[in-house]
């Protein structure tokens, strides 16, 4: 025989449980977080997180330990996020890769970034630049093109892995130019650039932070930036959008997210927490010498955000049949 509650009873477990929810948020984190970073070490994703982390820990009162899960464009590290226990105690790094390319590129993309994701903030906004090795006979971007024009197939490019933004932008690049080049795929821009900088790779689509200092050093050669003006440190690189590429001047994002089911509390006072870190001195000039803009938008922001960017990337894919199948 079913037993019926009747509505008092039901509204006397809802408040018990909303009561046990915010109390767990009030206790809560009573244990080290583990920072999920979907990219291997040294690159921008980890830049972001390593900058980030020590002050969140802080604000939060317990360890925030990175942990690199590199691999599949970023998809195998998002993957273990969204399969991980929605009780605070795992959070991750979201990116336009994971968030955006993977999943408009790949129809095998093991998870839903709408539905498998609790949106915490976007920690900082990123130029995309395009760089050589300065052994590359060109010296700016009409050269670079007008290089690859005359020997197709030659030349190499590497990306942060097969489905990420840099992979996506390399292609696009091909499209827009009509040229071409060979993919390389590494499991975080990280590898990627070392190969780069040895000379392995001709050309490398990345995040500025990673880049910067090597581009600083002349160990790199910037071409073009995408950014909605010329970087600061970086004044006699252009934009895509100056040299007619608009499609190509789309800066990346470094995200905050939880697992979908997080208790919203949770996911509040995270929040809350990580907007502080981001105001923090130390982490406010190491962003910004990486060449990254610090942001921390509401929960509700980020959210429109990551559905903005899906289908931007979902309308390249589909425009120029780029599919990772």
């Amino acid at each position: 025989m079913k037993a019926v509650l009747n509505a008092g009873a039901v509204a006397a477990l809802t408040a018990v449980g909303l009561t046990a929810g915010i109390a767990h948020a009030q206790s809560y984190p009573t244990k080290p977080i583990r920072l999920i970073v979907p990219f291997a070490a040294g690159g921008t994703t980890d830049i972001v997180g390593r900058a980030v982390s020590d002050a969140l820990g802080r604000e939060l009162g317990q360890p925030v330990v990175v942990e690199n899960r590199g691999g599949g464009g970023g998809a195998i590290g998002a993957d273990a996020l969204a399969k991980a226990a929605p009780d605070g105690y795992t959070l991750g790094i979201a990116t336009v890769s994971t968030m955006a390319t993977n999943p408009a590129t790949n129809p095998k993309n093991p998870y839903d970034p709408l539905k498998d994701f609790a949106p915490i903030t976007n920690l900082v906004n990123v130029p995309n630049v395009l760089t050589v090795n300065p052994k590359v006979p060109a010296k700016n971007l009409k050269e670079f093109v007008a290089l690859l024009k005359s020997n197709p197939g030659k030349y190499s490019y590497a990306s942060a892995g097969k489905g990420s933004i840099s992979h996506l932008d390399g292609e696009l690049f091909k499209y827009m130019t009509k040229t071409d080049m060979v993919h390389i795929p590494y499991r975080g821009s990280g590898p990627a650039l070392n190969d780069t900088l040895a000379g392995q790779v001709n050309a490398q689509f990345d995040n500025l932070p990673s880049s910067m200092p090597f581009i600083q050093s002349d160990k790199l050669r910037a071409l073009a930036v995408a950014a909605p003006k010329r970087v600061e440190g970086l004044p006699n690189v252009p934009t895509f959008a100056e040299e007619g590429m608009k499609d190509m001047n789309n800066m990346a994002w470094y995200g905050l997210v939880a697992p979908a089911g997080t208790p919203a509390a949770i996911v509040a006072k995270v929040h809350d927490a990580a907007v502080k870190a981001l105001q923090d001195p130390n982490v406010k000039k190491r962003l910004h010498d990486a060449g990254a803009y610090p942001d921390g938008n509401t929960q509700q922001q980020y959210a429109a955000q990551i559905k903005r960017e899906l289908e931007l990337r979902k309308k390249i894919a589909t425009d120029q049949n780029i599919t990772l199948e």
